[in-house]
């Protein structure tokens, strides 16, 4: 894949940024007991950290005026023990809320991946497993700190906002207005940056999904990019991709970081009319002294919260695109998917019918043009022709990874749409020539088609495909545990195992797309015949190009341009001089 379609083939988002939080935050609405709980604590912290300042003025003006020392020490008393309290109910409202927002977490990316296995291949076709990987990941984890303080900061620091003015204003009205002579200036502020500093978090965000598909792409293809000595063109592609990551992160932080300049600079405004006008007034207008440093303090518990909420607003600036990222995907529709009254097939016989079908993967180019046939149970059917002819289209329609267009696809008289999925593809066993190994033991490994599979369906399943020799001959055998994609064993014996995998299944219909072509010929000769004990009476699709492997098939069809030209056995196309001719002594002529 080049740089320019990793770039850019995201699709654009417009969705509200306030339809997207309600969104996010209604997941908290499971723990309306936690949060309760908190906003109790919350409610007592905030009640603290307002009586502070009276505290100090009464000391001040009344027990220090007086000379009242044993009141000043019985306030400076129950000031310590409001303060341990205050201390102790933080702590713990931020334990609850960590715990709330990581289970928020956990069920946000259950559910991404939930939906993820729902999609059918088209899904992905289009997208790099690296950007999928960072939105399950990355995007989901950028949310932590927007749910947790959605209700630690959010909440509290606009209660406390509110009560100070109303406490300001209620002591002294000029003094109040002095100090919040600037938030004008700050409101404008703010909403300058805010227009602009979300669009430069989105553009950061395609910047890093970019940069992981990069990174997971090319690592997966480090053996083509050693082989080619590709190391200088991988690195220059690197690099670019780098520095635009970077650069869209700087000119996002930039911006967002003008928020603590615009508040400080609108705090001290505030502050120095505060004392500006208090000092003046308190030899005309009688104001205590302990009642201007209460306002000193009440002002910085404003302008503290504001600057806690504009941090928040921040966080939510930057992550709310990882919440639209991920809606996205959430939002993206199941196109393939069992209908309410779908219909539970136990056991198929194998009758596969196509009527006029007709499938394009891009909506533009026919892969399969009005093709129908009929094959009945127990077939053993070829699909040969060259590539891009529509051959393993054909038996990803049968399994349903992609929907048909147009036309009718019938297993055992049931249309497959009518059949519901989880009990169409159990009964299929599909085998291709790209086979994933999963990180895991060989028994694991071969389990994973049939979960319930006993140790013996496992040795029998590998017997029947001649797996078992040379697993035994492994280290520990059936419990040696292999890497991802199974690095360390060879081609060969990856695609026995997968063979296994497929075998241990006992498939009503068994799918092979070029399954042998990694296999050497002798082994392939033992493989068939294993093959053909197991899976008597089964019906089966075989592609392959070696066309040595499909002469026993009791029909061939030969397809072109999505189109199947010629069917028949291989005795009787061969008769023909046709297609199927031509291929066989292209292939054949030299041997």
């Amino acid at each position: 894949m080049s740089i320019n379609s990793i770039r850019d083939d995201e699709s654009k988002i417009s969705k509200s940024k306030i339809k997207t939080l309600l969104r996010l935050f209604k997941y908290l609405t499971i723990y309306v007991k936690e949060i309760v709980i908190v906003l109790l604590m919350m409610l007592v912290t905030i009640v603290i950290v307002l009586v502070n300042p009276l505290i100090i003025e009464r000391a001040v003006d009344f027990h220090i005026a007086n000379k009242d020392f044993n009141g000043l020490i019985k306030l400076g008393a129950f000031a310590v023990i409001l303060n341990i309290i205050y201390v102790v109910l933080v702590k713990l409202r931020m334990f609850i809320m960590a715990r709330v927002s990581n289970e928020v977490l956990m069920t946000i990316r259950q559910e991404l991946y939930s939906h993820i296995q729902k999609l059918s291949f088209k899904f992905f076709d289009n997208r790099p497993t690296g950007k999928i990987l960072a939105r399950i990941i990355g995007d989901v984890n950028s949310l932590k700190n927007v749910l947790s303080n959605s209700v630690t900061t959010l909440i509290p620091d606009f209660i406390t906002i509110v009560a100070v003015v109303t406490i300001m204003v209620v002591k002294n009205y000029k003094l109040a207005l002095a100090s919040l002579i600037s938030l004008p200036l700050l409101i404008v502020g703010m909403w300058l940056i805010q227009v602009y500093s979300h669009v430069r978090w989105q553009i950061h965000r395609s910047k890093s999904s970019n940069l992981t598909a990069f990174i997971h792409e090319y690592i997966s293809g480090i053996r083509i990019i050693q082989s080619f000595t590709a190391e200088e063109e991988s690195m220059d592609g690197f690099k670019q991709l780098v520095k635009e990551h970077r650069k869209s992160f700087v000119d996002a932080v930039l911006l967002s970081d003008a928020f603590g300049p615009v508040i400080d600079i609108c705090w001290a405004i505030g502050t120095f009319a505060l004392y500006y006008i208090g000092v003046n007034m308190i030899g005309r207008e009688a104001v205590p002294i302990g009642t201007l440093i209460a306002f000193g303090y009440y002002i910085s518990m404003f302008w503290r919260p504001i600057m806690n909420l504009s941090n928040f607003y921040n966080q939510l600036v930057t992550n709310v695109s990882a919440a639209e990222r991920i809606f996205e995907i959430m939002d993206t529709p199941v196109d393939i998917f069992s209908s309410d009254d779908a219909i539970i097939l136990e056991d198929i016989k194998g009758d596969v019918r196509f009527e006029n079908v007709t499938f394009s993967y891009d909506d533009k180019t026919k892969v399969l043009d009005n093709v129908s046939f009929h094959v009945k149970p127990g077939e053993t059917i070829a699909l040969v022709g060259p590539t891009g002819a529509g051959k393993t289209t054909i038996i990803n329609l049968i399994s349903r990874f992609y929907e048909n267009e147009e036309g009718n696809i019938y297993i055992d008289g049931h249309n497959i749409k009518d059949i519901a999925l989880e009990s169409l593809r159990e009964q299929m066993g599909v085998m291709t020539q790209d086979n994933f190994l999963f990180t895991g033991t060989i028994k694991d490994n071969i389990r994973y088609g049939k979960l319930d599979a006993s140790d013996e369906e496992i040795i029998n399943a590998a017997k029947a495909v001649n797996a078992h020799d040379f697993i035994m001959k492994l280290e520990n055998g059936y419990d040696t545990k292999l890497q991802e994609r199974g690095i360390g064993l060879s081609i060969g014996q990856r695609q026995l195992i997968a063979f296994a995998r497929t075998m241990v299944s006992m498939p009503r219909i068994l799918i092979l797309d070029e399954a042998t072509s990694s296999i050497d010929t002798q082994t392939e000769i033992l493989v068939q015949k294993g093959i053909d004990v197991l899976l008597k009476g089964r019906t089966s699709f075989v592609i392959a190009h070696r066309l040595s492997t499909i002469e026993k098939a009791d029909r061939i069809f030969v397809i072109d341009d999505g189109i199947i030209k010629e069917e028949g056995s291989s005795k009787e196309l061969l008769e023909k001089k046709g297609l199927y001719y031509d291929l066989y002594m292209a292939q054949f002529k030299n041997m």
